[in-house]
């Protein structure tokens, strides 16, 4: 069986052993500095880890590291980083921590005594869109949002960064599934426009002056009192993700298993950020829109991120098309892993849940990471249903002996 047939047995959910993704979403990766240990662990060529995504500081697993762990999915290469400019045309950087890396061409910075400043597409001639604290591993976004004039705002504004694809950019995303689905591993997409309101896009990190309500904390109280500005923002970006969607379908074919629709945040440690009446009113038509575009012209599965407490908004999931939901945060309150399969396994894929990375894999020993990644395997993947990975990605100074404990106990499942 290739890694790809045992991803899609289990998106299909049929028994069989368990898929691993480690790697192949913004969502679903490792810290670069966990990337180099797992090389140096497994005896791997000594070279400088990429950064592809350095908003968080994502190192790219490379087909040797792949191959050493087991990996049975990929994702295809991104048109752009949370930066707005491409990975590509590599250089050197020594990172705060002293790791050598390589990030892409565009990648310029600044520095003073509060840390390290990054800039939209690379231009370092306007201001800085995030920011790396002194001590820290990755970046936060800077928010740079025009004061709001409630008399005049747009929804234009907050739909600039969505745009039809240029035919450029659909042969670049059709080699891409190319690339991808030459490894025999499930091809992970990333979604083209289709994120509602996704958090860490909203203040738009990738532009150099954006426009609208950009500011989290407006956002978050625009979906209370804008109501009708969100509906014009979500309807338009909708209509412009359907049409990106068939272009891509046209161009890629069967080459593509999964989408990743959107990672729009629901969920806090103990509760949610709105009722379920306000996500149904907001954001179930436009979901379930793509979804049912998607279910009814490909075979693609769709990919719903979404983190924190959120067992009460799992059937509304399942109501809106999706087909996986991630990260499966069982420490929040309520996420219970035997009581989400009970509930909601016949009809949704558990894509993550396999380790606590709060508590568990940072902090625990390997014996008791082990331990809890058999458990879950074993709630998660009856009857198929389940990918492993862990809750979200694996952070810097996760100890490497718990990394490699993880990754041993699922290939220890699979072969009981």
């Amino acid at each position: 069986m290739t890694s790809r047939e045992k991803t899609l047995k289990a998106l299909n959910h049929q028994s069989g052993p368990v898929p691993i993704d480690l790697g192949s979403t913004a969502v679903t990766g490792m810290h670069c500095s966990t990337v180099a240990a797992l090389c140096d662990h497994y005896g791997l060529d000594k070279r400088p880890v990429k950064v592809h995504e350095p908003y968080q500081m994502l190192g790219l697993l490379e087909e040797d590291l792949i191959a050493s762990i087991g990996v049975d999915t990929v994702g295809m290469d991104p048109l752009s980083t949370f930066f707005g400019f491409p990975p590509e045309d590599w250089k050197p950087w020594i990172t705060p921590w002293g790791q050598d890396v390589l990030v892409p061409g565009k990648f310029n910075i600044t520095d003073d005594e509060k840390g390290i400043y990054v800039y939209p597409e690379g231009d370092t001639s306007i201001g800085p869109s995030a920011h790396m604290p002194t001590a820290s591993f990755f970046f936060d976004t800077i928010i740079r949002q025009p004061e709001i004039d409630e008399d005049n705002l747009n929804p234009e504004d907050n739909l600039e960064e969505f745009n039809p694809l240029t035919d450029e950019e659909v042969a670049k995303l059709k080699a891409a599934a190319e690339r991808a689905a030459a490894t025999g591993r499930a091809v992970v997409s990333g979604g083209i426009g289709t994120a509602l309101g996704d958090i860490a896009l909203v203040p738009a990190p990738f532009l150099k002056a954006p426009k609208g309500i950009r500011d989290i904390e407006e956002w978050y109280v625009s979906t209370a009192i804008r109501q009708d500005y969100i509906h014009e923002v979500f309807t338009r970006q909708t209509e412009i993700a359907i049409a990106n969607m068939e272009k891509i379908s046209e161009a890629t074919g069967d080459l593509m298993d999964v989408i990743f629709i959107c990672g729009t945040d629901f969920g806090t440690q103990t509760g949610t950020f709105c009722s379920p009446d306000t996500y149904t009113e907001l954001w179930h038509p436009y979901y379930k829109k793509m979804n049912e575009w998607i279910h009814a012209n490909t075979s693609w599965k769709t990919f719903k991120h979404c983190c924190g407490a959120v067992e009460n908004f799992m059937s509304l999931f399942i109501e809106s098309g999706f087909d996986i939901i991630n990260p499966v945060q069982c420490s929040a309150t309520g996420m219970d892993p035997q009581t989400l399969k009970d509930r909601y396994g016949e009809k949704l894929v558990f894509w993550g849940g396999g380790v606590d990375t709060q508590h568990t894999l940072p902090f625990g020993t390997p014996e008791e990471v082990s331990a809890q990644v058999l458990e879950r395997c074993e709630i998660f993947s009856r009857n198929g249903g389940f990918v492993f990975d862990a809750i979200h990605n694996v952070q810097a100074n996760t100890p490497t002996e718990n990394i490699v404990a993880m990754i041993d106990a699922v290939h220890t499942f699979n072969q009981g």
